[in-house]
């Protein structure tokens, strides 16, 4: 399963990156209003920190706006998948884009049939957002689970991006029912780096080392 950073922070994306453990970035406007600079501009320096997918997201509602905001983000770096709402509007601009040759990530998605409906469309990506519907007491996982059969019974190669990850759990969860991607928070990721006893154990292994001098 590939990993994805789901921030637009430098620093952190340049952090995990040297780890060797991150394939991908995904963004949104939120994300990019937070660290207070211009969209394109960060875009481009995330671009020369990951050698991988970076999903840049639509800023409008407008048909014909997404199709020349689409159309322009493409343009920076083959790398970049545009982000499109699964929306009527998002749907018919995911049929359009893709037969163009660019490489959509259909987001917000919350029930398979969304999902199929984006794969339909042509999506490259669908972002199921797993975290929003625990919030509503749904059960996220269960969605990955129906998607991924559906995606399976019929041989569909769009990917599976897990999306509004919250905890180590939806990682290994993900893992396990073979979401291809999952992306994640700078937060959850030091949770899956780092476990108490590991750190117990280094402390120790250490303090005998010491001992040994």
């Amino acid at each position: 399963m590939q990993l994805f950073i789901d921030t637009a922070n430098l620093d952190q994306i340049k952090k995990y990156a040297e780890l060797g453990i991150i394939d991908g970035v995904t963004t949104n406007p939120s994300l990019i209003a937070k660290e207070g600079v211009d969209y394109k501009t960060r875009i481009r320096e995330i671009l020369k920190v990951i050698n991988g997918p970076i999903s840049v997201e639509v800023t409008t509602e407008n048909f014909e706006e997404m199709l020349s905001q689409a159309r322009d983000y493409a343009t920076w770096h083959e790398n970049i998948y545009v982000k499109l709402p699964m929306t009527e509007n998002g749907l018919k601009a995911c049929r359009i884009l893709s037969q163009e040759g660019i490489k959509i990530n259909m987001t917000l998605i919350f029930q398979p049939m969304q999902a199929l409906l984006a794969a339909k469309a042509g999506a490259a990506f669908i972002s199921p957002f797993i975290g929003r519907l625990d919030d509503i007491s749904q059960d996220g996982m269960q969605i990955i689970a129906e998607i991924m059969e559906i995606f399976v019974n019929y041989q569909i190669q769009t990917k599976i991006l897990v999306a509004s990850t919250r905890h180590p759990r939806h990682i290994v969860d993900a893992a396990r029912i073979g979401a291809d991607i999952a992306t994640i928070p700078p937060e959850v990721l030091e949770k899956l780096i780092k476990h108490p006893l590991t750190d117990i154990g280094q402390e120790k292994f250490m303090s005998d080392y010491k001992k040994s001098l």
